[in-house]
């Protein structure tokens, strides 16, 4: 074939193409989208490039109505819809796309394109999105609140018997974690049919199995304290705080705080004025008296053998205990007492009030040898006697006025952990050692009279130092003169 042929037959498919693309143009306008171009399954065929936007974006709004199902805690079901999620067109430069289609490239590319077209439509991707912030909102509105805090089983005790109360299963939704698996469930996965999607809920299983429980029925340490001698409002705090804390389980590790236990020490949580160790003195105070709660409790944790973790001695000695058995808490000094669950299994602490006597018992299963005993055992290493009497004279109140502060005699001592197998000894263990306050007797005595001779007197007997001597003064200056036989 001559070169003269060859460009012949080209130049006739040039002309053949002109008039095939010169006939499709009367029949379709050049301004519109060509036949057989789909968004999606949106046929754009003959659309300009706003009525194909307008299609798209009617059938994203008709997508906003679409109902989602979130599975929350506890398979907890949340109906939302797409359009609460913000569901929006994330593609809008599909159209201009869809528009170019066939407007590019020499003749012989774009017949070649238009022929392509009659045999297959070109299918071009609505890309559908969410709004992530709207997605987290959703969460935390609307389905946070299925949330329920895991409930351990636990104990009470009444009538001398035990009863398991079952615990409760805790669910939290992991919000962040979640919005991911929403954003990518409706993004890459969504048909644009209803659908439920499973969040991400963390499932806290309660501990304490029945049986283990049931083996809560051992005595392992109980201690007794009187408190005889305390006035009505010292008293209802003792009763007060054994109450708040009888009751108590604590879970193998679990750590107990007596101080949060029995606090605040307000009125409106059961505690009166009495008196209690403040700055080496006798001071009335909301709670007096608590400290005799953890000091009952204390000695029962030792008898358990229970890890005592953190324990105070008083400021100065106290008289229901001996030595270094005490233990104090104080909320203006930070002092707590406070223990952790080192056993195998449960205990439960009971505590109650009787007769003015204090006890508390700590139950659990007994896992120590029959023959071995625990005893403790106080050794007080040095005595500080108060020396004179702190006395003062005070010339605005009346003679006869007196005001003291008991002595308080010093101590520094030990307690001894004792263990006994068969009757003998096998160990002694130092637990802790104590310094008490040497506190000597105070006094405020008035000496204002008019009795020359009097007030001379009375000032004498200060400079003793006795207190006893004093008193002894006043009363012999204050007593009334003889009356005269009729």
């Amino acid at each position: 074939m001559t070169r003269g042929m060859r460009r012949a037959q080209v130049v006739a498919l040039m002309l053949g193409c002109m008039l095939f693309f010169g006939i499709k143009a009367d029949a379709q306008s050049a301004d519109t989208i060509k036949n057989g171009i789909f968004a999606g399954d949106i046929d754009l065929s003959g659309m300009t490039e706003g009525e194909a936007s307008q299609a798209v974006e009617a059938y994203v709004d008709g997508l906003k109505d679409t109902e989602i199902t979130l599975l929350a805690a506890d398979e907890t079901e949340v109906v939302v819809t797409a359009g609460d999620f913000g569901v929006f067109w994330a593609n809008p430069e599909l159209v201009d796309e869809a528009a170019a289609v066939g407007t590019k490239g020499n003749v012989i590319e774009r017949y070649k394109l238009m022929k392509d077209l009659e045999r297959e439509n070109l299918i071009l991707p609505i890309e559908i999105s969410f709004n992530l912030q709207a997605i987290s909102d959703i969460l935390l509105e609307r389905c946070v609140q299925y949330d329920v805090k895991a409930e351990d089983a636990t104990l009470v005790r009444e009538n001398g018997e035990f009863r398991v109360i079952g615990g409760r299963t805790g669910y939290a939704l992991d919000v962040e974690t979640s919005v991911d698996r929403v954003s990518e469930k409706l993004m890459k996965d969504w048909d644009g049919q209803p659908c439920t999607i499973a969040l991400d809920v963390e499932v806290e299983e309660p501990r304490g199995k029945a049986e283990d429980l049931a083996q809560v029925k051992d005595v392992l340490g109980t201690f007794t304290t009187s408190y005889s001698s305390s006035g009505s409002n010292r008293s209802a705090n003792v009763t007060n705080g054994c109450e708040l804390i009888n009751g108590t389980l604590l879970y193998p590790g679990d750590e107990f705080s007596t101080y949060e236990s029995v606090a605040p020490f307000t009125q409106a949580n059961g505690y009166y004025m009495a008196g209690s160790y403040m700055n080496g003195k006798v001071v009335d105070s909301l709670g007096g008296g608590i400290c005799q709660v953890s000091t009952t409790l204390y000695n029962a944790v030792l008898l358990a053998e229970l890890d005592v973790t953190e324990r105070n001695n008083h400021s100065m000695i106290v008289t229901y205990v001996d030595p270094s058995a005490d233990a104090a808490i104080a909320e203006s000094s930070g002092k707590d007492l406070k223990f952790v669950n080192n056993l195998e299994y449960p205990v439960y602490i009971e505590g109650y009030t009787e007769n003015k006597r204090i006890t508390f018992t700590i139950y659990g299963k007994e896992t120590r040898s029959s023959n071995r005993e625990v005893r403790y055992e106080s050794k007080v290493l040095e005595v500080n006697r108060p020396p004179a009497d702190n006395i003062y004279a005070d010339g605005t109140k009346p003679l006869g006025y007196v005001v003291w502060d008991s002595a308080h005699v010093g101590y520094k001592a030990q307690l001894w952990k004792i263990v006994l197998e068969d009757g003998v000894e096998v160990s002694r263990t130092q637990v802790n050692s104590s310094s008490y306050k040497m506190v000597p007797r105070s006094a405020t005595v008035g000496t204002a009279t008019e009795d020359p001779a009097a007030y001379e007197e009375i000032m004498a007997a200060i400079g003793t130092g006795s207190l006893d001597h004093v008193r002894n003064v006043i009363a012999a200056l204050t007593a009334p003169p003889p009356s005269e036989e009729e």
